[in-house]
């Protein structure tokens, strides 16, 4: 009773502030109106009509993301599962967005269903990935991020090819919580209160699952069924919130772990507080956004505000519920033993082949055509060429080189915050300073990378450089990246569209010069890894194993990581953030049977090159006489692939 009182008290205290925030009326004055005054003036219709809805909207959507929250972690058993970390609220997005375009009717009619079907689609994913036993640990969480990625790449390839008709987009896929009027607040309301009285219909089961599988079984409960309903209640309460608002991320993930920290020990008794903490949270965090808007002439979304304090409150819970040992094996994905020479005859042979239509196959107002190009088509399309090949050679000595010391195949530059970092720096260093983002250097992506890299030692220390302790902090370093380009897409100007397509990243702008400093910092790049194959074969190991054969951690880890983060930072200067490359290349090249650091590296780095160079040329040619980022393209092809094969192998 207590704690529930103390809850409410916070939360009234919050809507207080909230509704001062929002709203010019005296305080009297907003009692009568909300006591049913008669509106006489503007700021009445305003309290009324904007900040009264925007309140409850807050209110409802912060308790669904709650209780989404607590009911993924109770059954999973997992502190870090929630909409966000599971993949569920970024298939929901993409799915409204996918509608939004095709079947707009759809879309505007039936919205919270279409989210559903997307939210279920990437939660079936990730359970397809890491297996119903992997969803208590940390495989759950890294595939639910690879999902995000591949998920967000999609979105994105999508509002860029139809902005800015899909503007509107912009500030709704960054958690919108401003309303006028009452019409989507009731909407939500009467959708959200059945759902609500379901889930705590569950408590008995839920608590059966703490004594295990094998216990719930053994005391009665349909194990399976029960999952079901369950999980079908966790989606639908994030479909209706991001139906109604668009994403906000971790208010899900927060607000469970508050709850357990705050006392509340039965499931029923963490159900409720979650609500109440996950309403208290987003109306905050919609203060926070408030006080913003105020300070700024833009808009400031709520769920990029939230993601601004979640993502500190992700690190915080990682530092408390992590230990060591997690992931302290590293497991290779099957393969043979080593690597056929057709194997390699075949990669050079597609480098080749797609280097040359690179050069000379493409589509003109005529069709196909295969022609040797002109000297200023030539000096046009060589920079290109050159700036992706060297660009997927660097991604994936960057995935390689992480994929060892992390000790997981799905660690990646741009799951652990390493292309994060550079993009933050790059993107923020335009925004303040007023000038294009081409123009800020590869000193500030360095920059960012290596103070990603500075969090990422810091944190590790104290967990003995715990392989989940980097992930997790990669992953929340990421959602500030998100968080902050989201602020700026928001804005809705020119340099808005720009920022968008240079995150695709985009080989259009390459110079000659560039793409030859790119391509000799990749072979560089190269030559480091195998001059540090030892290092990485003994940390890949375990740390037991290094200090045996008398490796220096303290000198190895941070050597290793910096080139990792040095690698991912050059690519993103020049082309912007480039996903999966270096996630899907490493995995590949031991699918072929590269299963020694030498090999490995080279294979992996072959495959890069042939992805980035493909995904550039099929960018240019593909929707002609329109043009696709190279790294948009290469993130939806390797990224569906890489799915497809976590799925077949589940190599977690």
């Amino acid at each position: 009773m207590i704690r529930a009182a103390l809850i409410g008290a916070l939360v009234l205290v919050v809507a207080g502030a909230h509704l001062a925030a929002g709203s010019d009326l005296a305080l009297p004055r907003m009692v009568a109106l909300f006591l049913g005054a008669e509106p006489l003036a503007f700021a009445d219709v305003q309290f009324t009509h904007a900040a009264l809805p925007r309140l409850v909207m807050a209110l409802l959507c912060g308790a669904a993301l709650g209780l989404a929250g607590s009911l993924f972690q109770q059954l999973t058993q997992n502190p870090l599962a929630a909409p966000l970390t599971l993949g569920a609220a970024s298939g929901a997005w993409l799915a409204l967005v996918v509608a939004t375009l095709l079947f707009p009717a759809l879309a505007a009619a039936h919205g919270e269903w279409v989210a559903f079907a997307g939210a279920a689609t990437a939660f079936g994913l990730v359970v397809a990935i890491s297996g119903l036993r992997g969803l208590t640990g940390m495989s759950a969480v890294l595939a639910g991020m690879a999902v995000n990625l591949l998920f967000g790449a999609i979105a994105a390839t999508i509002v860029l090819l139809q902005s800015p008709y899909f503007g509107h987009l912009f500030i709704w896929g960054a958690g919108d919580l401003g309303q006028s009027g009452w019409d989507k607040g009731l909407w939500l309301a009467l959708r959200l209160l059945p759902l609500l009285a379901l889930s705590l219909l569950l408590t008995r089961g839920l608590a059966l699952l703490r004594t295990g599988a094998e216990g719930a079984e053994a005391r009665g409960l349909s194990l399976l069924p029960f999952l079901a309903v369950a999980a079908g209640l966790a989606l639908g309460l994030t479909a209706l919130a991001v139906a109604a608002v668009g994403l906000i991320g971790f208010i899900g993930l927060v607000a469970p772990n508050l709850a357990r920290f705050a006392g509340a020990r039965l499931p029923r008794a963490e159900l409720l507080a979650s609500m109440g903490l996950g309403a208290g949270l987003l109306l905050a965090t919609d203060l926070l956004a408030l006080f913003a808007n105020h300070l700024t002439r833009d808009l400031v979304p709520s769920g990029a505000v939230a993601a601004l304090v979640g993502a500190p409150a992700l690190i915080w819970l990682m530092r408390r519920r992590l230990g060591v040992g997690d992931q302290a094996v590293f497991r290779l994905p099957p393969g043979p033993a080593r690597v056929p020479r057709l194997a390699w005859l075949g990669l050079v042979l597609a480098g080749l082949a797609f280097t040359l239509a690179a050069l000379t196959l493409g589509r003109t107002e005529d069709g196909w055509q295969a022609l040797w190009p002109t000297a200023l088509t030539f000096d046009l399309r060589w920079p290109r060429v050159l700036g992706a090949a060297a660009a997927g050679l660097a991604m994936a000595l960057s995935g390689v080189v992480l994929q060892r010391l992390i000790r997981n195949p799905l660690a990646s530059p741009d799951i652990l915050g390493m292309t994060a970092g550079a993009t933050v720096a790059l993107v923020g260093t335009a925004i303040i300073g007023g000038g294009s983002i081409h123009e800020v250097g590869a000193g500030i992506a360095i920059l960012g990378s290596l103070l990603v890299l500075l969090l990422l030692l810091g944190l590790g220390r104290r967990h003995g450089y715990a392989p989940t302790v980097l992930a997790l902090t990669g992953i929340a370093l990421a959602a500030l990246l998100d968080a902050l380009v989201k602020v700026a897409l928001a804005a809705g100007s020119q340099d808005s569209y720009a920022i968008l397509g240079w995150l695709g990243g985009s080989t259009y702008r390459v110079t000659e010069a560039e793409a030859g400093q790119l391509l000799l910092a990749a072979l560089l790049g190269l030559g480091l890894v195998l001059v540090l194959r030892r290092w990485l074969t003994l940390l890949s190991a375990g740390d037991d194993m290094a200090l045996a054969r008398g490796l220096s951690l303290r000198l190895a880890r941070p050597v290793c990581l910096t080139l990792a983060a040095a690698l991912a930072a050059l690519v993103t200067s020049w082309l912007g953030p480039v996903a999966f490359v270096g996630l899907l290349a490493p995995h590949a090249a031991v699918m072929l049977g590269a299963r020694r650091v030498a090999a490995q590296a080279l294979m992996a780095g072959g495959i890069g090159v042939v992805l980035m160079v493909g995904s550039d040329w099929l960018g240019r040619m593909a929707l002609h006489p329109m043009q696709l980022p190279a790294g948009t393209v290469a993130s939806v092809l390797g990224g569906s692939y890489f799915l497809y094969l976590l799925v077949r192998r589940r190599v977690l």
